[in-house]
């Protein structure tokens, strides 16, 4: 045996059972990481994690096997494979590295030593155990297919399913929020994002009331300032925990604008905006701020729609620039060596978190008290509304991702989507932010199934705060079937009755 050839194995444990990998296919052993769940993935991935600031994909070795996950068990390292594409194995517990003699290493027989699920490649004595050498390529093949990627080519938005042209109106997004029990609202474009309010802030000397303070966005500093003090309301007093943060440029400075609350996105019909009557518009004060008026559901709700560079007055102005350097809003197309970036609506089921690009969605309502029941049709269709006229689908979107049905909650919203011919509501958990991020820093989407690849766009990894975020396709958000299904809700189809 002296001068025989030495392999050396990654050895590890499921069970009773012993397992090995050649120690060349293994990059690192690293701890279970906290993961994002990928909706309609095969059972044996977990989810995708951060890894050295990378998006891997996490499978566990029992759902590879087939075996059911023991109750109350759950893995302790994962395996990191040295691959083109890194995958991790989330195994019960690793053993050691073990070189052995290559003439001890058994393959000729080996298939008939395989258990049910298993593939090898050969296997070893190691001390009272024989270690299986598995071969991890296949079981990730056997579990995740993928068969050649089709080009998919985006369809016009005015193209419906039938062929039909679809009337376009003339809309403009708006972000609602609350102020002192009001509604107002900015053009999405004028928003960068929408945060939390922070906790804590360093506050500023001698500021003015409407200067909450100053607080760490990204790389610089942000001045935030409350719409309370800018509008000409009296402080709200103790803090409630809704406030939200809408990040915006005004005069080439970058602000972050205290709401009391976020409220919605809403498709403004621009036929429904009006100017700010004259009488108003010649007046010097508050009401200069707001430059026009949205009349929403009938004219039942109006919202003031504000004008941000008119929001501060000329010194306060100057000085926001002497203590914020200007900034310029980042262009869509990457002119100017600006990094292009991509907003998008984020959105919770459970603990998981999802983004929709935001030229999807139309708006994001309450979920409504009253959904007419439809006979006769899938388990995750709620029903259907009546928004201004349209007959809307709604979709329950934990049944649609085959999860958990949640209690009621009052932050459960509604996300209209519209996709090419088809409009439909989305019921989530929550709807927690609006959020701009670098286009280039977008994560591919991990690569192992059809219908991964298809509904995960991409994967937004940020790194500083610990989230990972699945960017979903809103066109494939139902299968072809389904919104062959959704195509019967026309209004003229006779499925509905008027």
């Amino acid at each position: 045996m002296t001068g025989a050839r030495a392999l050396r194995f990654l050895t590890f444990r499921m069970d009773e059972r012993l397992y090995a990998l050649p120690a060349e296919d293994v990059s690192h052993v690293i701890r279970v990481p906290s993961v994002a769940r990928v909706p309609r993935a095969p059972l044996a991935l977990l989810g995708v994690a951060n890894f050295r600031g990378s998006i891997i994909p996490i499978a566990s070795l029992r759902g590879l096997l087939g075996v059911a996950e023991a109750e109350g068990f759950s893995a302790s390292r994962a395996i990191v494979l040295n691959r083109a594409a890194p995958v991790a194995i989330a195994v019960d517990s690793v053993d050691a590295f073990v070189a052995i003699p290559a003439d001890r290493l058994e393959t000729r027989p080996i298939e008939l030593a395989a258990a049910t699920g298993e593939f090898l490649k050969g296997a070893f004595q190691a001390d009272a155990l024989v270690a299986k050498v598995l071969d991890i390529q296949r079981l990730l093949e056997a579990v995740f297919v993928r068969r050649e990627r089709r080009h998919r080519q985006s369809q016009p938005r005015v193209a419906s399913a039938k062929g039909e042209r679809v009337e376009t109106i003339d809309t403009e997004v708006l972000v609602t929020f609350d102020v002192a029990d009001q509604e107002y609202a900015l053009g999405v474009d004028a928003v960068r994002e929408i945060l939390p309010a922070p906790d804590s802030v360093a506050m500023v000397a001698r500021a003015e009331a409407l200067v909450v303070g100053m607080v760490a966005y990204r790389d610089e500093l942000l001045p935030l300032l409350s719409l309370r003090g800018l509008l000409g309301f009296a402080n709200a007093g103790e803090r409630t925990g809704r406030e939200k943060v809408m990040v915006t440029y005004v005069g080439g400075v970058l602000v972050g604008l205290v709401a009391d609350r976020a409220r919605s996105i809403v498709s403004a019909e621009r036929r429904l905006i009006d100017p700010l009557p004259s009488l108003l518009a010649a007046r010097t004060g508050d009401e200069a701020k707001i430059k026009a008026v949205y009349r929403g559901d009938s004219g039942r709700r109006l919202i003031s729609i504000l004008a941000p560079e008119q929001l501060f007055r000329e010194d306060v102005m100057r000085r926001l620039a002497s203590t914020n350097r200007p900034a310029t809003p980042q262009m869509a197309n990457g002119d100017n060596g600006v990094r292009a970036e991509s907003k998008f609506v984020l959105f919770r089921l459970a603990e998981d978190e999802f983004a929709l690009p935001i030229d999807a969605v139309d708006e994001v309502v309450r979920v409504p008290d009253h959904i007419a029941r439809v006979p006769k049709t899938p388990k995750f269709l709620e029903g259907v509304v009546n928004v201004r006229g349209d007959i809307l689908p709604i979709v329950d979107q934990r049944r649609r991702f085959e999860m958990p049905e949640a209690p009621v909650a009052k932050n459960r919203r509604v996300i209209v989507v519209r996709t090419a011919g088809h409009r439909a509501g989305l019921i989530v958990d929550s709807v927690s932010e609006v959020l701009s991020h670098p286009a280039d820093a977008i994560d591919a989407a991990p690569d192992l199934t059809d219908e991964i690849a298809r509904l995960v766009r991409g994967v937004i990894n940020l790194k500083d705060k610990d989230r990972i975020v699945l960017v979903l396709d809103p066109s494939e958000l139902l299968t072809q079937a389904e919104r062959g299904l959704l195509d019967e809700f026309a209004p003229n189809s006779g499925l509905i009755a008027s």
